[in-house]
Order: C-alpha cells, then sequence, then structure tokens
C-alpha cells in the first residue's frame, strides 16, 4: 500500500517520490547500453549497487511519447537473472491514483458529488466506535483528511502470517473500525488505505459493477496500457516477466531476504492491487495530468492540495494525487507505491516529462526512501539546470 516521506511517510504516510530511468524507444527490448555522463544511468546504478535493494528497474517518457528504459542490480537472487526491461510489478499505492480518477470521473458525470457525506453512498456502513459516514466526505476520503485509521494496523500477525490470505472489502473496514477515529473529519491529515477500499466500494454502489472492471474499462484500455492488470480474486503470481521481490523475514537491514513474489493482494484492493510496469505508469500519468482522462474543473480539483505533516517544503497531497517539489525547478505530479517487497515512485513534470522506477527490497529504510526520491529528481529533472535555492530533502 504505500507510505512515505521524507518522503513517504513510512507509518503515517504520503507518497510519491519520483524515481526513474532514461529514455529508449518504447518498442526497445533491451536495456540502452551506459552512455558518458548519464546521470540516470549511473543513479540507478547507484541505487541497485547501496545493498539495500536487490534490483530495480525504470523508464523515463518524453513529451513527445519517446522514453527510455533502464535495469540495475538483479532479478532473481537465486538465479542471478538479469532483471527483465519494463517488467511487470506490483505497483501497490500508486492504484490510489486509478481509484481516485474513476471517483473524479463520476464526479464529473453528476453521479458523485465530492463534498456528499459517505453516508449517502455507503449507508451505515461507516458507524460505531467514534466513526460516522454522516461526517466524513468523499472529498476527505480521496485525501486522506477523514480521520480513518488505517485496516493494515489492526490486521493480527505479520506480513507473513498473512501473505497468502484473501481479505473481502467489508472485512478490512470492519477491521479499520475497531480503532478509534484519528482526528475529527477535516482537522487533520494520515495516510489511510481505509478510505481507498471505501471509495471502490463507493465505485461499485454507483457503477454497479467491480473497482477492477471499472478501472479497466476507463482507464487501463482506453488508454492501451497492455501490461497493467487488477489480478483477479485469490490470483497470486505475477503474469509477465517481473523481478523477483524480497522482504526481510526480520524487517530489519541485513535479515534474510524471502522471495515474496507470490501473494494475495486483497488486502490492498482499491488503495493498491495493481500490477503495471515502469512504461504504463508513465503513460497514465502523462495522459491523467494531460487532461486525457478527466475534465478539466475534476483535475483542477484533484490537484487542489493540502500541507503533509513531515512532508519536503513544496509538496502536499490532492485527491489521490501528490505534488512534488524538484530540485531543478517546478513541480512534479504523481504517486508512491511499497507492498511486500516492491517499492515503485513514479511521477509526471508540468512539462510532460514522466518518470517511474520499481525496485525490489531486501529491507526498506528511511535511508531508502529518501534514494528513491532522490533518484526519481534526478530522472525527472536530467538535462535541466537545478534551481537556485531547490533541493529534495
Amino acid at each position: 500500500m504505500s507510505q512515505h516521506p521524507a518522503v513517504t511517510f513510512r507509518s503515517a504516510a504520503v507518497v510519491l517520490a519520483l524515481a526513474l530511468g532514461a529514455a529508449t524507444p518504447a518498442a526497445a527490448d533491451a536495456a540502452p547500453r551506459s552512455r558518458p555522463g548519464d546521470a540516470v544511468r549511473s543513479a540507478l546504478d547507484e541505487l541497485a549497487g547501496g545493498g539495500e535493494f536487490a534490483g530495480a528497474l525504470a523508464a523515463v517518457r518524453e513529451p513527445g511519447g519517446r522514453g527510455r528504459d533502464y535495469t540495475a542490480g538483479v532479478g532473481d537472487l537465486a538465479t542471478r537473472a538479469k532483471v527483465p526491461v519494463n517488467g511487470q510489478v506490483r505497483i501497490a499505492s500508486t492504484t490510489k491514483t486509478f481509484t481516485a480518477a474513476v471517483v473524479l470521473q463520476l464526479a464529473g458525470e453528476g453521479k458523485v458529488e465530492l463534498d456528499a457525506p459517505v453516508e449517502r453512498y455507503l449507508p451505515r456502513l461507516v458507524r460505531g466506535n467514534g466513526h460516522d459516514g454522516r461526517l466524513i466526505t468523499v472529498r476527505q476520503l480521496l485525501q486522506h483528511t477523514s480521520g480513518l485509521p488505517d485496516h493494515s494496523k489492526a490486521i493480527p500477525g505479520t506480513f507473513f502470517d498473512n501473505r497468502h490470505r484473501y481479505f473481502e472489502p467489508r472485512e478490512l473496514v470492519d477491521l479499520a473500525l475497531t480503532q478509534q477515529p484519528l482526528f475529527p473529519p477535516g482537522k487533520g491529515w494520515s495516510y489511510s488505505n481505509t478510505g481507498y477500499v471505501l471509495l471502490g466500494l463507493l465505485v461499485q454502489k454507483v457503477t454497479g459493477r467491480p473497482i477492477g472492471a471499472e478501472i479497466t474499462d476507463r482507464i487501463i484500455t482506453p488508454l492501451g496500457l497492455g501490461d497493467t492488470y487488477w489480478p483477479n480474486p485469490g490470483e497470486q503470481r505475477i503474469r509477465g516477466a517481473h523481478p523477483r521481490a524480497y522482504k526481510s523475514r526480520t524487517g530489519e537491514p541485513g535479515g534474510e531476504p524471502v522471495d515474496v513474489s507470490e501473494m494475495d493482494p486483497s488486502r490492498g484492493w482499491a488503495a493498491g492491487q495493481l500490477v503495471s510496469t515502469p512504461r504504463d505508469v508513465n503513460r497514465f500519468l502523462g495522459a491523467l495530468l494531460g487532461g486525457r482522462l478527466l475534465k478539466p474543473a475534476m483535475l483542477e480539483q484533484m490537484k487542489r492540495t493540502v500541507p503533509v505533516p513531515g512532508a519536503p517544503r513544496g509538496w502536499g497531497y490532492g485527491l489521490g494525487l501528490t505534488k512534488i517539489s524538484l530540485s531543478c525547478g517546478g513541480l512534479a505530479w504523481g504517486h508512491s507505491g511499497d507492498v511486500g517487497g516492491y517499492s515503485t515512485r513514479g511521477g509526471v513534470t508540468e512539462g510532460g516529462r514522466s518518470a517511474t522506477v520499481t525496485a525490489t527490497e531486501k529491507s526498506l529504510t528511511a535511508e531508502g526512501d529518501k534514494r528513491l526520491d532522490r533518484f526519481l529528481d534526478t530522472a525527472l529533472c536530467a538535462g535541466q539546470r537545478p534551481a537556485a535555492g531547490q533541493a529534495l530533502r
């Protein structure tokens, strides 16, 4: 699901950070050789060579559509196979931007009102233990200002205990509601996967169709995201070529890396279930911020941000979208995603350059988060002069 800043706020967390790799035609089936002075290539090699990540894959897309792929490190610790170019990965909380886009499409169609209470669409679902869906709006779910606690903190056992377990969406909501609200609706900010599970249920109630089908028909198919899919119930394997995902058995640096590539993604659902590739995430973000998916008024709403405690200066969270201040000046928009073994950062600049990177974890630390963010900044700023006084913290 995702949480990060310094840029995720790993436990209370926001999202996105940026990271990625350079430019070869999108049809290329092999990563390009390193070029002298290629800052992105060097940054990805450094990211994968620091001991915290087994491997990494990235893609950069220029405004005109031309792109370059990068890989570094090892894709399989057992066989020492290379990282597949543009391999499929679990993008975790980057799914939230897809879910938010569907909700905003429905708002643009007059089927959802952003400032209406959740109760209107999901009667009596958010009740008890201090929670009241009559006081929480759709906008607050989208922006993590609802005060709803994260269900992941209420799931008994460890990640390894629940790795293959299937969770119903309603079960995730019920787990969250066993906890007290974090603050009154609209009076704070706290990253909540639960809010996006509720948004998935809202979409299903309004459309009468599964959230995965709505994301597929409204976004994946129209944009031609051929390597992106919503896993079926109980589907635990990634369908295409992919780097193996690893997680420290102890959760600490230096712990035994366990292959967790196969897992049930249902604990993320509308907050984090999608499988995609760096190229597809770039294409999605470019289309979204380029106005191909939302009406102008809805895109403006999506980019209306609130401050996030602990985030770098200039950052903020909109409706399923993070605003990022770049070291070279200007802004980027995107989202991060972290789930068992995969850490993804992606963003698109206001000029239309997009970059996405995924690293396969051994153990993710605060310093690892920062390194991923710095890489994304490098990828989005490559070839541009740093702005005076600007720096990615």
